[in-house]
């Protein structure tokens, strides 16, 4: 198979799903503004992907503390194509502060030709990316019949800012320049060919930590000018042979409940938690929407009942 043009970097990747729309863009100095989110501890849940018992169990463990303020950092749907799950999924999340990710970006609205929107790097093959698509057409289908809750979508910001104790926090779906960017994946965050790039965005935006989602592998790095914590997936395993999700919790205490792992910036605490639901319930449901042979199915179910092929090792921190 030829190598696309994106890979030989010849021109950009316009082919749906692989495609970052210009919209999708903002300047890292954008975050230089005044906190939207002020608080002693603050959840940051990403690709929950319409896992409704990965919520519930997210919930629960936020009412565990009083005080801490939840925020979700996009693609809190995707699998959710039954409505009584749409409507909850969304419904719960709108009452909490949130940003779009590519997924809530583009059901909000009819097809932009950007697919899915997830703009893959070009070492997810053609076949995965075609898979993403159709699941996105059939999530919008589901989409048209809540169009109150579908403007909200498209309303939500691209980024928030937080203050997190003397920590300064920019929550984003992707990266520090767009939405769906794949800057803070952790072969990005360990690129020396990416340092000075990493080191810019956190000048221009005056932000300590930065905490994404959209990889959907999780990843946790600290540099002398500030950490990126990449929660993976909320609702779906991150590692092999584990079926949990991950939650990012910034605080200015330790957390009550076993890290997974984390670092301490202007001494505020960034951790990764595991978030454990049923996963018995979560795997019905998950079937009886998509069942052997429908694309979620094809790309999703073997790491939903195994994990994926990712360890904890390559996620905790490291010397970049």
């Amino acid at each position: 198979m030829a190598a696309s043009p994106l890979a030989l970097g010849i021109e950009r990747d316009e082919r749906p799903g692989r495609a970052c729309p210009q919209d999708y863009r903002y300047p890292p100095r954008s975050f230089d503004r005044a906190p939207e989110i002020e608080c002693e501890t603050l959840y940051v849940a990403g690709g929950l992907y319409g896992n409704v018992d990965a919520l519930d169990a997210l919930l629960a463990m936020v009412a565990r503390e009083p005080g801490a303020k939840l925020a979700f950092n996009g693609d809190f749907h995707w699998f959710d194509v039954a409505p009584s799950d749409f409507d909850y999924v969304a419904s719960t999340v709108l009452a909490h502060s949130a940003t779009r990710g590519n997924v809530e970006t583009e059901i909000a609205h009819e097809d932009s030709g950007a697919g899915c929107g997830c703009a893959y790097p070009a070492e997810v093959g053609d076949a995965e990316v075609e898979r993403s698509n159709r699941i996105l057409d059939a999530l919008r289908e589901t989409s048209r019949r809540f169009p109150d809750l579908r403007k909200r979508h498209g309303e939500l910001p691209m980024n928030l800012v937080a203050r997190v104790g003397d920590a300064r926090v920019g929550l984003v779906h992707g990266d520090a320049a767009s939405l769906a960017g794949w800057g803070f994946a952790h072969d990005q965050l360990d690129n020396p060919r990416k340092a000075r790039w990493l080191e810019s965005v956190f000048a221009e935006s005056k932000v300590d930590v930065f905490a994404s989602s959209h990889t959907c592998l999780p990843a946790c790095r600290a540099f002398p000018f500030g950490a990126v914590i990449n929660n993976g997936a909320a609702g779906m395993p991150n590692f092999s042979g584990t079926a949990h999700g991950i939650v990012t919790r910034i605080a200015c205490s330790a957390a009550p409940s076993e890290t997974l792992y984390g670092v301490q910036v202007r001494g505020v605490h960034v951790d990764a938690l595991a978030l454990r639901f049923d996963e018995r319930r979560w795997n019905e449901r998950f079937l009886a929407s998509w069942p052997e042979g429908s694309p979620a199915h094809e790309s999703y179910y073997r790491r939903i009942a195994h994990g994926p092929k990712f360890t904890k090792s390559q996620a905790a921190p490291h010397a970049a």
